[in-house]
């Protein structure tokens, strides 16, 4: 039942289900009411002592891929890791991890006062990490229709109404692109870097610049780039063949002076690994793509460190 008092707004999305936000005060201003969250205003705290963006131009490159394992890759050093599934539209995340949800979300409070709509919202914990996605809360094929004003109370809940625990780093998947939702994101956490994901494509270099540029102007450091599906190694001599034509050098962003986190070779096993809810790195810890996978969170590592070194 929708709730029907003064301080309680609620909202039917076109997939059906009814958003509640439960206000603290409201006002007249020139005959227009307006409605203030007191408690969404207050700046996020930060769910990691390092939040790290992770994002692309473009889809298809294999962001949340590069997302999952990065952060397996980090927890293997015994850190404490959480992922948020920031993909809001099209959370990938929970089939990688081998989970799925079929039933369909009708009633979802977003924001509120009331105690009993403030309870910790506990992450699924799946291979050492602490995850949370929408797509634990939603149906499977139930599609996220909200408009980008609403989406800002979803990740603010995200960030805040989750029991992260004690994080030594969080990776955070973006959504592809440069819009509203990656905007919101970008100012709802203190991310302490972003690595962009590419494939060896000048399609993909090419909106990668303007992701780089959208990290600049929201001042966010940007750790490095890394080539997913860089080539397919040869299973008989293992070197490497180019199946995607490559950038020309001018135009990729290593020419704006991007540093090379590592280049993850296309194999059809990364992708299996996704599809049967066993990461590469956990399902074949000594393969190639793994242990580029390591380099990487490495690399990750010490731009970090270079980073806390030069502020001091």
């Amino acid at each position: 039942m929708a709730c029907r008092s003064r301080s309680c707004e609620s909202l039917q999305t076109e997939a059906g289900m009814r958003l509640s936000f439960r206000h603290d005060r409201e006002m007249w201003k020139n005959g227009v009411r307006v409605i203030t969250f007191d408690a969404l205003q207050e700046a996020l705290p930060s769910p990691a002592r390092q939040v790290i963006a992770v994002g692309s131009g473009k889809g298809g490159v294999g962001k949340s891929t590069v997302s999952l394992n990065l952060a397996l890759a980090l927890a293997e050093g015994g850190s404490a890791v959480g992922l948020l599934d920031a993909d809001f539209h099209g959370p990938n995340i929970p089939l990688m991890v081998g989970l799925k949800r079929e039933k369909w979300t009708v009633n979802w409070t977003m924001a509120s006062r009331r105690p009993a709509d403030q309870q910790p919202i506990p992450p699924i914990e799946r291979f050492g990490l602490k995850i949370m996605s929408a797509g634990f809360i939603l149906g499977e094929d139930q599609p996220l229709t909200l408009d980008a004003g609403t989406m800002r109370f979803l990740i603010q809940q995200l960030v805040r109404q989750v029991d992260w625990g004690d994080l030594a780093y969080m990776v955070v998947d973006l959504p592809p692109g440069t819009a509203d939702t990656q905007q919101m994101l970008l100012k709802s956490l203190s991310l302490a870097g972003a690595v962009l994901v590419v494939t060896p494509q000048d399609v993909a270099h090419l909106d990668a610049r303007k992701a780089i540029t959208m990290f600049a102007r929201a001042g966010v450091p940007l750790l490095g780039a890394v080539e997913n599906m860089s080539g397919f190694l040869c299973p008989h001599c293992g070197e490497p063949i180019d199946i995607f034509s490559r950038v020309p050098a001018e135009r990729a962003i290593w020419a704006q002076g991007v540093r090379r986190l590592g280049m993850v070779p296309l194999d059809p096993a990364v992708s299996g690994a996704g599809d049967t809810g066993r990461p590469i790195v956990v399902d074949q810890p000594q393969s190639r793509q793994a242990e580029a996978f390591r380099s990487i969170a490495q690399h990750i590592r010490r731009a970090l460190q270079d980073l806390e070194e030069n502020a001091s």
